[in-house]
């Protein structure tokens, strides 16, 4: 337990010094955007550098900002290894990112207790299948089949309002190591949960690792994976 407490306050520190400068800031709506923008990836990296600026990385999030919370969802890319016969495999799926955010004031929102949950393919494909009236909920524990099972755990919820208007998406992380139990709701219209929807279809192809398939690089320019994508790959677990 002790072992895994640790863990969970490295990577909260790491997150923070990756996706975000500094712990512990609040964000007003009006900047977010830029703000969310550092947990994400370049959906043009497989062919930027045919273009000249390998190194540039170009950053997207899609965020909706509401009276109790703010969400953004940003897709991270897969990792990849190169084989000794010059091969590139898929080392690590990609995943779609969704983050929460608190409001502590009119469109302020708090960096420091944000909470993020990893979509992996099959649970984006649940997403996007999702009808007017159809629901979903996921659960994730970092522990699972393990004897620390249960002491971390999170639940994402999407329901349909009544009257058709939209859904509710929520998230539910309870931590049992540092007894606490947090509890987010957005409730985003049709019209957002269309744009949420139609971004995921685009991403999944590219965090499966095929946009790398698809849009091969000349030889010799397929580089190193990146140790900063692997890590952020892991930090739905950050606290």
């Amino acid at each position: 337990m002790m072992k895994l407490s640790r863990l969970l306050q490295s990577r909260n520190l790491l997150s923070g010094k990756l996706l975000y400068g500094k712990s512990g800031d609040v964000k007003d709506a009006s900047c977010l955007h830029a703000f969310t923008v550092h947990a994400g990836i370049s959906t043009s990296r497989e062919n930027s550098a045919a273009k000249g600026y390998a190194a540039q990385r170009i950053f997207a999030s899609y965020s909706v900002f509401k009276g109790k919370a703010a969400l953004s969802v940003t897709p991270v890319l897969p990792t990849f290894t190169k084989l000794d016969s010059g091969s590139v495999v898929v080392d690590r799926r990609g995943v779609m990112m969704f983050k929460f955010l608190p409001a502590i004031g009119e469109r302020k929102y708090d960096n420091e207790k944000r909470q993020m949950i990893a979509l992996s393919v099959t649970e984006v494909g649940s997403l996007i299948s999702l009808g007017p009236q159809d629901s979903c909920e996921m659960f994730h524990d970092p522990s699972m089949k393990s004897s620390n099972a249960g002491q971390v755990r999170k639940s994402l919820s999407i329901k349909p309002h009544a009257d058709g208007s939209g859904y509710l998406i929520s998230l539910s992380v309870v931590n049992n190591i540092l007894k606490t139990k947090e509890y987010f709701t957005v409730p985003v219209t049709t019209a957002e949960f269309s744009v949420m929807k139609t971004a995921c279809s685009f991403a999944l192809p590219h965090i499966l690792g095929w946009g790398r398939l698809t849009n091969q690089l000349p030889r010799g320019t397929e580089g190193q994976p990146s140790k900063v994508d692997s890590q952020l790959l892991d930090l739905e677990w950050d606290k």
